[in-house]
């Protein structure tokens, strides 16, 4: 009987990589339901309690998620717990600057460690002929400590949720020095803030300015709160079960891992399947974050504004991951110049992002596009001192996706993919000035290029290019006819939903180069990515036999009716939402409860035999 206690407590307390807490979990819901009784138990005004306890909770949460690293977080929290301090009692603005770059320099150090390692090891061989291997310092100390080799010394493995409570501390420790709060003064309540488990692997980013208020405020939640946080915890299950797990296990993920064995049909609609899938997947753990945080009293920021409604790249980034675009526009964007000017910084991101793409493509040709580009707005700027504003911020704009696809990882195809991104925004910028009939002849001039390109060298992206540019052609060109012929109403309708649908498929192209860098071990992630990207855009832009597309309907039957009726649901009108969504919040608790068994019981026929990690995880 004590043996089988003991064993009981061990399964508990101990960290097992395969059985992470995860929100799709049973062991997460039973963990969750002992930690809200027991904080329901503390009462409304033990405040320093309160957050101790879920300090110690969330620490557990992450040791749960990710063992030894949890070390990492602690350090995290120790050090800039103090760094604040230091930052915030400095009398000299001299000293204030160094203790905070100081401290941006241990903070990014860190995450530069375990995220970049293998990038800078290659960059390091591949510059100076060396033949350096990854060695990890961590577990070299944790196996002098132990006195035996229990940890791999030769793998650097990337902790879970480093980068957002990296994140978080960067913005902690620079919002202090910029004066916009006040530094915590009790380690437990800044260890609770930047440890809070619900959002503590996979974001939000909680700024300090917003979340650290409410460490002082007593509990409260009212029935409509309570409503609405169950809402979005059934919400976000059935965005992570049903339209990522099931989309990916069944179909998404097969074709991503042999896309030779697929027809081009069933390599695009794969392409956009993922759209939907890593969508719902990072949207599905941000909705039940926010209901579990809810359901405790605290509110997090909103993350996902129905992206896929937005009619530009701009503004897509706006609705998409709005905390890290938040983020990466405070603290990165503003500070190279914003909208300003180009600062020196700006000069040499451009020129770092060109000589990292050369080393990782092993071509010049990155180097030549991006230089020529700064060269380009550069030359603009100063023969046009009306458009330098304009101009600077495009610059700006562009070292920042660029830096936001480093961020999601070392690799050559999430370089490509941040900068698609910004490309995207550059464009927009430039086609949102010209009146329908520079409009037309800039389409109708590239279509024709990759028509000719098409016709000397028949390759797969070529044609690709041709058939995407002939559609916006044919938009734009029955814009203009309609113009020329003195039509008068504007269909603002109908011209939204186009750009929808071009946004879309623009959007939908990028995933592709990040989809490919995903889930792979660093030491292989260029070749492997580029691989796979290679081949999927080779059966994209391949030739068709249209006669198959029947079968292939059949085969896929239930992806296709999850695929649309997710794009629909997300389509749907925001006001629309909100009814519906406030309709179930004030339902009578026992219509509630019989409706949540029931959302339940129908999610879980579409859960998978394994488990499927939140993708962002990884990030």
């Amino acid at each position: 009987m004590f043996d089988t206690i003991l064993e009981f407590l061990k399964d508990i307390f101990a960290f097992d990589e395969g059985s992470p807490l995860l929100f799709t979990q049973f062991y997460f819901w039973a963990f969750f339901t002992i930690v809200f009784a027991v904080f329901a138990a503390i009462g409304r005004d033990k405040l320093l309690l309160r957050n101790t306890f879920l300090f110690f909770v969330s620490v557990f949460f992450y040791y749960k998620t990710s063992g030894i690293f949890t070390l990492i977080l602690l350090f995290a929290t120790l050090y800039n717990f103090f760094s604040g301090k230091i930052i915030y009692n400095c009398k000299s603005e001299g000293w204030k600057k160094y203790h905070l770059i100081l401290g941006l320099i241990v903070n990014l150090a860190t995450l530069c460690y375990f995220k970049y390692a293998y990038f800078l090891i290659d960059m390091t061989n591949s510059l100076l002929g060396t033949s350096f291997r990854v060695f990890d310092a961590f577990a070299f100390l944790g196996n002098k400590m132990a006195g035996s080799n229990i940890f791999d010394t030769e793998n650097i493995f990337l902790p879970v949720g480093i980068s957002f409570f990296t994140f978080q501390s960067i913005s902690y420790i620079m919002d202090i020095y910029r004066k916009r709060i006040e530094p915590v003064t009790n380690i437990l309540d800044f260890g609770f803030y930047l440890t809070f488990f619900p959002q503590l692997v996979a974001g939000p980013i909680v700024r300090a300015s917003t979340f650290i208020p409410q460490l002082y405020k007593p509990f409260f939640l009212g029935r409509r709160q309570f409503g609405i946080a169950v809402f979005w915890i059934l919400n976000g299950f059935a965005k992570k079960i049903i339209l990522s797990d099931y989309i990916a296990v069944n179909f998404v993920d097969r074709v991503f891992e042999n896309p030779t064995m697929y027809s081009g049909p069933e390599n695009l609609f794969a392409l956009f399947a993922y759209s939907l899938q890593v969508y719902a997947d990072f949207s599905g753990y941000t909705d039940i974050a926010i209901g579990v945080a809810m359901l405790m009293g605290f509110y997090l920021p909103q993350n996902f504004n129905s992206p896929y409604k937005a009619p530009n790249a701009g503004n897509f980034w706006k609705r998409w991951h709005i905390s890290l675009s938040k983020w990466l526009q405070d603290y990165l964007y503003i500070p190279l110049g914003g909208n300003r000017e180009a600062t020196f910084g700006t000069y040499a991101v451009i020129f770092s992002i060109a000589a990292i793409g050369v080393i990782l493509s092993g071509s010049i040709w990155i180097a030549v596009i991006l230089c020529s580009l700064t060269a380009y707005f550069t030359i603009r700027a100063y023969l046009s001192p009306d458009n330098k504003k304009e101009i600077t911020s495009n610059l700006n704009r562009l070292n920042t996706m660029l830096l936001g696809g480093i961020w999601h990882g070392a690799s050559w195809n999430f370089m490509i993919w941040g900068g698609l991104n910004g490309l995207g925004m550059l464009v927009y910028n430039f086609w949102k000035k010209r009146n329908i009939y520079k409009k037309t002849l800039a389409v109708m001039i590239v279509t024709l290029v990759f028509g000719i390109l098409v016709f000397l060298y028949d390759l797969p992206l070529f044609r690709m290019g041709f058939v995407w540019l002939g559609t916006i052609f044919v938009g734009t060109f029955i814009r203009m006819v309609y113009n020329l012929c003195g039509g008068k109403w504007k269909f603002k309708a109908l011209d939204y939903t186009w750009a929808v649908f071009q946004t879309f498929v623009f959007i939908t192209f990028t995933r592709l180069f990040f989809r490919s860098g995903s889930n792979l071990d660093p030491a292989e992630a260029n070749q492997v990515a580029w691989d796979t990207a290679k081949n999927m855009v080779n059966q994209i832009g391949g030739k068709w036999d249209l006669s198959l597309i029947p079968s292939m309907a059949e085969a896929y039957k239930n992806i296709i009716i999850l695929f649309v009726l997710g794009m629909i649901i997300h389509w749907l009108p925001e006001r629309f939402k909100r009814r519906y969504r406030l309709w179930f919040a004030l339902q009578p608790i026992g219509v509630m409860i019989i409706t949540t068994c029931i959302i339940v019981f129908v999610v879980y026929q579409f859960m998978t035999a394994d488990l499927q990690k939140f993708i962002y995880f990884q990030f």
